[in-house]
């Protein structure tokens, strides 16, 4: 008897991630790494992409699942135009976005161009991406941004904070859309998000050196002395941005982007890995505190999620400056592929209707 299968596909920098449901169990799940000679020879990121979907293939193929079989693709959505939360449906006009990079080059960006070649072969199949980086429900007031040649935009986790908003939702018998929740999503990038009865109304841009700093980012900058170093001769445009993501943060300071190997030397009394945890949680919270205002005080929950939210000391440091704010919740890591599959079996089962990118 043939199985109906979601196929979700999450590529990242170094690998790709897929999983294989059946309804809400997931049947299967492959981290593939690839290394840097695999993919030096692609000029832009999203070149990779018959490259990874041929991977991907080859690899549903050495598990014995029929492609056949699969009647939804989702990828993780890509680095696109600014659109609300929701399930969308690959389109021509995505997927132009998607190649070009319409607001950067990002190995997102695969997910929906992957999914979309994979489901052309497939009869009947549909690829969609769900809540990308780009989900921007923003109030007004958090677009200014003190200078109108520059405007506040919305770059963050929406998947995996969306996804623990609603699990938390669920979890105290509420809804989503009925909570006002600060979910602070705690990974190689930082973000923390203001959620209005089921809005992130504002969030910090994690991407571009908003924030707290993180295990690769080096969040907030003073805009003086950055301004200094642009115009000093000393760095290119490139090496500047690497700076502020990829070589910021944690790297920066300590060397390492492994937020635990920091807890172990802070542990064995490294003073200096001690102070950057420290401070790095001391950010977090300061943000955490600043949307709290946003909510104008009426907090129902705080939920901190991602790979870090692993770390007790770290997790108890963000937890004792605002607990008075709210109760902290702690969901630690992510799971960015069932919440993929999900948004599809969603779509799939009619429970919402997927929406149009335009």
């Amino acid at each position: 008897m043939e199985e109906e299968l979601i196929l979700a596909i999450n590529p990242g920098s170094t690998s790709t991630k897929i999983a294989v449901f059946h309804n809400t169990k997931e049947v299967f799940l492959k981290n593939i790494k690839h290394s840097t000679e695999n993919l030096e020879g692609f000029e832009k990121i999203t070149d990779q992409y018959a490259f990874r979907k041929q991977i991907i293939l080859d690899e549903l193929e050495s598990a014995s699942f029929d492609v056949k079989n699969i009647k939804v693709i989702v990828g993780r959505g890509g680095v696109i135009k600014p659109i609300p939360s929701g399930v969308y449906e690959v389109n021509e006009r995505m997927i132009e976005d998607l190649k070009i990079g319409v607001l950067g080059q990002h190995a997102s960006n695969l997910g929906g161009l992957i999914a979309n070649d994979i489901a052309k072969t497939v009869p009947g199949a549909r690829a969609y991406i769900a809540d990308p980086v780009v989900v921007d429900e923003l109030s007004d007031l958090a677009r200014v941004s003190g200078h109108p040649e520059f405007e506040r935009i919305s770059i963050f986790h929406a998947l995996n904070q969306k996804a623990i908003a609603r699990q938390h939702a669920k979890s105290v018998s509420n809804k989503y859309e009925a909570l006002n929740l600060i979910v602070a999503h705690l990974g190689g990038g930082i973000s923390v998000g203001a959620h209005y009865k089921g809005r992130v109304i504002d969030v910090n841009q994690a991407l571009d050196g908003e924030g707290p700093f993180s295990p690769e980012r080096s969040g907030t900058l003073p805009a003086g002395s950055l301004v200094t170093m642009c115009f000093s001769g000393k760095y290119t445009e490139s090496e500047i941005r690497k700076m502020i993501t990829g070589k910021g943060g944690l790297i920066a300071y300590l060397n390492t982007n492994d937020a635990y190997e920091v807890e172990k030397r802070a542990k064995a009394g490294d003073e200096k890995a001690a102070l950057i945890q420290d401070a790095m949680a001391y950010q977090v919270a300061k943000e955490i505190g600043a949307m709290s205002t946003v909510l104008q005080g009426e907090v129902d929950s705080i939920l901190l999620t991602g790979g870090i939210a692993y770390g007790k000391p770290f997790v108890e440091a963000v937890s004792n400056r605002v607990r008075h704010i709210g109760p902290v919740y702690v969901y630690p890591g992510e799971d960015e592929m069932r919440a993929l599959a999900m948004n599809g079996l969603m779509v799939y089962s009619g429970e919402v209707e997927p929406l149009e990118y335009k």
